[in-house]
């Protein structure tokens, strides 16, 4: 049985996950892909700012902010 499936904001900070799915609108999805996040890639949560936007992830070995409205539309499973 597959796992069920989160969004990226919901995971604990330090965790990493696996993209499962990116709900993003197609005009903005191709901005995250040349950066890496694709399906299939391990992110880890790093940090939330102070009033919780936007939220840093890290990915293939670099940090990457992203805004939270964008984070909540990226499904990860495996959150450990």
């Amino acid at each position: 049985m597959p796992a069920a499936s989160q969004p990226l904001t919901t995971v604990a900070l330090g965790a990493t996950a696996t993209v499962v799915e990116i709900q993003l609108p197609a005009a903005q999805r191709p901005r995250l892909m040349e950066m890496g996040l694709l399906v299939g890639t391990k992110v880890e949560l790093v940090r939330f700012a102070p009033l919780g936007d936007p939220v840093e992830i890290k990915v293939r070995g670099y940090n990457l902010t992203l805004r939270k409205h964008e984070a909540e539309q990226i499904l990860v499973t495996g959150a450990a």
